[in-house]
């Protein structure tokens, strides 16, 4: 279970990725809204299974967890995801976000 934890930065960063708030992530991962803001905040360590409930409910809405090999653990998009982003090459005024 323990390779299956996720630090408090890479909640935040999937969070801030996926643009949920805390509540709505809270809720799908049913946990407390409480739980996971102290979490997030380093201020507590949550049981292993209640970590894994929210790295869970985040790899459900499109998040890929990078273990840390020596260059640091970090989050990504699941590919679906970002194939809905406009390249930077066909930026212009019409798909101006």
């Amino acid at each position: 279970m323990i390779d299956r934890l996720i630090s408090p930065e890479q909640c935040r960063m999937a969070r801030a990725g996926l643009g949920l708030t805390a509540g709505i992530l809270a809720e799908h991962a049913q946990v407390s809204k409480v739980t996971l803001s102290n979490f997030e905040k380093g201020k507590r360590s949550p049981h292993p299974r209640t970590v894994a409930a929210i790295r869970g409910a985040l790899e459900t809405a499109g998040v890929e967890f990078i273990e840390d090999k020596g260059g640091g653990a970090g989050v990504r998009l699941k590919r679906q995801a970002r194939d809905a982003t406009i390249s930077l090459e066909d930026l212009n005024a019409e798909n101006d976000c």
